[in-house]
């Protein structure tokens, strides 16, 4: 891949974060992007979405975009859901990359260099999994569960379907059409990605504990939600195959 100055390996790159009640971390995490994101580009934005936090989120987007001009907010009046604040996000999103993480600082922004590293040809698409998972134990066993089941039922190849650490051309964003509004989102992603042909590589990235909020995962509503969804995932991409037949 070109480069036009020592260091940047990229035209431009929209770092896009879906937050939910994340005022305690939001902060690091945009500021870890700005670091990051100096190191691959010269013409970068970061967009965070305030997918209707009641936390103090929104006040720390205030306060700290006076010190990053490159920050978006777009905020959701209301909580639409992990897929819905997504989809903002890349809808919002100009430039030819697109990073995402999600908030809560369960993954490190810093480790946006090593995806990028691993461009070359023939990759399109860069994902991490994780090297290990630091969540509770209900949370790793229920993980690797749901893990190897949509792997098994809906075919999908990478090793990591539920890391949220992603690198991906705006014009294959662009090219698919996302419908999930939940959690669901991560595998209708992946799935129609790897159904269109693109190639992926995966890269190991660290996964840290919570250190503030709680998760929203186990909500009764929301795991309900996303099995919902999972079906019809299933019916939509695997019986029907509606996407192959839109291209």
């Amino acid at each position: 891949m070109k480069r036009e100055k020592e260091g940047r390996q990229l035209p431009s790159i929209s770092a896009v974060f879906p937050a939910y009640n994340d005022g305690g971390t939001i902060a690091s995490m945009v500021a870890a992007a700005w670091i990051a994101l100096n190191q691959v580009t010269d013409d970068y934005e970061i967009i965070v979405v305030n997918d209707g936090s009641s936390d103090y989120t929104a006040t720390m987007l205030n306060e700290i975009s006076v010190r990053y001009p490159e920050l978006r907010v777009i905020t959701h009046p209301s909580n639409q859901g992990y897929g819905a604040a997504l989809r903002t996000g890349f809808s919002a999103a100009s430039k030819d990359w697109v990073f995402y993480t999600d908030g809560d600082s369960q993954y490190n922004p810093l480790e946006l260099v090593n995806l990028v590293r691993a461009l070359r040809e023939g990759v399109d698409v860069v994902n991490g999994y994780k090297l290990t998972r630091n969540d509770s134990w209900m949370r790793i066993v229920i993980g690797r569960a749901y893990h190897y089941f949509v792997k098994f039922l809906f075919g999908i190849r990478i090793r990591d379907v539920d890391c949220d650490f992603r690198l991906i051309p705006r014009h294959i964003l662009e090219e698919i059409e996302l419908k999930s509004v939940s959690g669901a989102i991560c595998l209708e992603l992946v799935k129609k990605i790897e159904d269109a042909g693109y190639v992926f590589a995966e890269v190991p990235v660290n996964h840290y504990s919570r250190k503030y909020g709680v998760s929203q995962f186990f909500v009764p509503w929301r795991i309900v939600r996303t099995l919902r969804q999972l079906a019809g995932l299933y019916w939509m991409l695997v019986i029907r195959k509606e996407h192959l037949r839109n291209r």
